[in-house]
């Protein structure tokens, strides 16, 4: 038994090797790599706190998997996303792992860039604020704007702290008045844009009051 193991020692171990490769060969075959740039999902984040900035919006990923897979990939297929569940108020590191990334069976994350993202988080607060219409244009000559009403007049508001409490007023999507002569009412939005706040009251109604001038 021993002669039938170590005869022809070297064909053998090299009749092994040459399996191996020939192996690594054939599944390789048809893999493809490319690099994929993600939008970061946040969740878990906790009652009484809002994101305030966070730099990094997107984590660079390289999948690796069958070509006809990886050509066919869709941006829905990947997810990544940040355990907030342990957020405090103020700035924090958040660690990004493996098991946060979320691909297709047949493909593999073989490299991502970055593993950690700073999050600074503020306390959320509420509050109610009158609300400005804005009115743009002029109405027809021999007319002017009589009176603005607005139903509600304030609205309850919520978002981060810093930017509630410097909040009196909030004001709507403008209103095109330019040659009209007539009275009219309107359902106007709220413009959050480019705010951390939010509100269930999404629009008003605003009335515009267009009196004649005496001659």
């Amino acid at each position: 038994m021993r002669k039938f193991f170590f005869e022809n020692l070297g064909l053998k171990v090299a009749a092994v090797l040459l399996s191996v490769v020939l192996w690594i060969f054939v599944t390789s075959r048809g893999q493809y790599e490319i690099s994929v740039d993600v939008p970061l999902e946040f969740k878990n984040i906790p009652a009484g706190l809002e994101m305030v900035n966070h730099r990094t919006k997107v984590i660079s990923l390289n999948i690796r998997g069958h070509e006809r897979f990886v050509k066919n990939i869709k941006p829905s297929d990947v997810r990544v996303s940040v355990d907030m569940s342990k957020a405090k108020q103020g700035e924090g590191v958040y660690y990004i792992g493996r098991e946060d990334i979320k691909v297709p069976r047949a493909i593999a994350v073989t490299n991502f860039s970055p593993s950690s993202v700073k999050i600074v988080t503020e306390e959320t607060t509420s509050k109610t604020v009158r609300v400005a219409p804005v009115i743009i244009g002029e109405p027809e000559r021999g007319y002017y704007i009589r009176s603005v009403e607005v139903a509600p007049q304030t609205i309850p508001v919520e978002g981060i702290r810093s930017e509630i409490i410097r909040m009196k007023t909030i004001k709507t999507e403008p209103l095109d008045v330019t040659g009209l002569s007539e009275t009219f009412t309107q359902n106007l939005k709220i413009d959050f844009t480019g705010r951390n706040i939010r509100s269930k009251e999404g629009e008003v109604a605003v009335k515009v009051v267009i009196g004649a001038r005496r001659q």
